[in-house]
């Protein structure tokens, strides 16, 4: 098979990199990651003006890619230079969404999206969840011709940029049942919703949503009722070829930093990177980076077959590029030393995306049982 990219990917590939090398350089990112807001109107803006969020819909959708080779070009590039943009969580997961299950008015919204001009955020996790993504505790109540919303979600990446929220809720069935859940788009000044907002160790910026009574129309809902957990499961699958993609670009980075220090730090009259030790430990983080691209090329590849082979690919390319992401980031920062570890050197954010990357939809050890589950159903 050839694995090259379509001239139209080249294409794609080509200006995100140049303009990501131009603009989006360690001192503007920390400053980004450092205000109020935790992301940058004006590269947002520039980067949808660029197509780069329109790559990530199909055509059917107002977009012009949407397959996993799409969203694998972008988040390998988005990852090599570290954005902090909510790319996944407004894009993959709630535009992802509203595609595919939204009604008319809902699929309306994608073009604002496409367009840069719409934020959202999936408030899916809750407190007790962790990585169960069935286990959902709040719940959705019929009033009359109108939806009652009562619960809380953890970690929901984007809340106050986004200018509507897609939360889960059960209408029916126990709190680990995959029946029975439903998803409503919710708009982010709804009475009863509150949030509290933090920054997020790598970058961007999350929060605590609280949902006291909230009350949607029944319109708001996203497809049938009861019927969510198959269609988010399908926008995960997306976001964990997303996240492997961008740990993989952000790998590369973080290897190519590491040749650049070897090779100029200098100790004994000669660059360390001639010593034999640590010749050694870079020539395997360079075995280890080829067969973190294999991984997600073949996790890129099958997101388009059947579910169940699909998420078995999928969770064997989370789990390795979990563990291979650790071992890069470790060996990065101590063949660096110190300099590794100060904020205002590339490779400190660099490692932090790496690794807090292993800790969102499944660890390694998640994805490990995953893999295990799936083969041997």
């Amino acid at each position: 098979m050839n694995f090259d990219l379509t001239e139209e990917r080249q294409m794609l590939q080509d200006t995100l990199r140049r303009y990501l090398s131009d603009k989006y350089d360690t001192a503007s990112r920390n400053k980004i990651i450092d205000s109020d807001a935790g992301m940058s109107a004006e590269v947002w803006a520039q980067l949808a003006e660029l197509g780069v969020i329109g790559a990530l819909f199909t055509e059917e959708d107002g977009g012009f890619g949407g397959k996993g080779f799409d969203i694998s070009t972008v988040f390998e590039e988005l990852g090599r230079a570290g954005v902090v943009e909510p790319f996944l969580d407004t894009a993959i997961l709630g535009g992802g969404l509203l595609a595919a299950i939204g009604s008319d008015d809902q699929k309306a919204l994608v073009e604002e999206v496409i367009g840069g001009g719409l934020h959202l955020a999936l408030a899916h996790g809750e407190p007790a969840s962790r990585f169960d993504l069935s286990r959902v505790e709040t719940t959705a109540k019929a009033d009359g011709g109108d939806i009652v919303l009562n619960g809380r979600k953890a970690v929901v990446v984007n809340a106050e940029a986004a200018d509507h929220l897609i939360v889960s809720a059960r209408e029916s069935g126990s709190a680990a049942d995959k029946d029975g859940i439903s998803l409503f788009l919710v708009e982010k000044d709804a009475a009863g919703l509150t949030m509290r907002g933090y920054p997020m160790l790598a970058g961007g910026r999350a929060a605590e949503v609280t949902l006291d009574g909230v009350k949607v129309p029944a319109s708001a809902r996203l497809g049938e009722a009861g019927k969510g957990f198959a269609p988010l499961m399908d926008v995960i699958a997306k976001a964990n070829v997303a996240l492997a993609a961008e740990a993989l670009g952000a790998m590369h980075s973080a290897v190519e930093l590491t040749r650049e220090y070897l090779t100029t730090r200098k100790q004994f009259g000669r660059p360390i990177g001639t010593f034999q030790a640590l010749a050694h430990r870079y020539s395997d983080l360079l075995i280890e980076m080829e067969q973190a691209t294999s991984a997600v090329i073949n996790a890129a590849g099958h997101l388009e077959v059947d579910a169940a082979e699909r998420d078995r690919q999928i969770a064997s390319t989370r789990n390795l590029i979990g563990r291979v992401g650790r071992l890069v980031a470790e060996e990065s920062i101590q063949m660096h030393g110190g300099i590794a570890m100060t904020k205002e050197y590339e490779l400190a954010h660099i490692a932090k995306r790496i690794v807090m990357t292993d800790h969102r939809f499944g660890d390694t050890d998640y994805h490990l049982e995953r893999f295990i589950e799936l083969s041997a159903a």
